[in-house]
């Protein structure tokens, strides 16, 4: 091969992994935006619901207490999601206009109730109740984090594990009750 055939070749392989280098380059660029700007921050929170619910506005910044909402945490196995009529209880009259107050006022007037998408998980051999925590005056806070720094809740499935350290780290608190849990 003579010097000057290659030559040319190495300038075209130069001008082609150029552009392969460049190519590569941008779409790695573009990935990480698509990551960065879309789906890690819906890592941090859990599924969007179907009416746009901000826990830090209702419970951080007007302070309604959760059991207003969850009127059914200290008497049942599930805290229960409210019903529309208790949104509207507010929403009737305080920014009735918004687009998803209306969405409430729509499954209001359709008698449909709000198909919220669950976000805490228990295992299914699991008999949870509230009333022993709330007894012990624990804090919604304590396992589901600080909701009133949150618009969406982060979802969880709660593990056997995470009861054991909450126990072993609370004085007083027997292991032994796992009776009331597993049945």
């Amino acid at each position: 091969m003579d010097d000057r055939r290659k030559h040319r070749w190495i300038s075209f392989l130069k001008i082609k992994g150029s552009a392969l280098f460049w190519t590569a380059s941008c779409a790695a660029l573009a990935i990480f935006l698509v990551l960065f700007l879309y789906v890690w921050p819906e890592w941090k929170m859990g599924p969007e619901q179907p009416i746009s619910f901000s826990h830090q506005v209702h419970a951080g910044v007007k302070q309604i207490n959760c059991r207003f909402c969850h009127s059914y945490v200290d008497r049942s196995q599930h805290p229960g999601m409210p019903p529309v009529e208790k949104c509207l209880y507010c929403h009737k009259y305080i920014i009735a206009e918004h687009p998803e107050i209306k969405k409430e006022h729509n499954y209001y007037n359709t008698n449909t109730p709000t198909p919220w998408k669950k976000v805490f998980y228990l295992p299914e051999h699991v008999f949870f109740k509230h009333q022993r925590h709330i007894d012990r005056e624990i804090q919604c806070q304590e396992c589901h984090g600080e909701v009133e720094k949150m618009d969406r809740l982060k979802g969880v499935n709660f593990k056997m594990g995470f009861c054991i350290k909450c126990h072993r780290e609370k004085e007083g608190t027997p292991l032994g009750c796992w009776l009331g849990c597993h049945n």
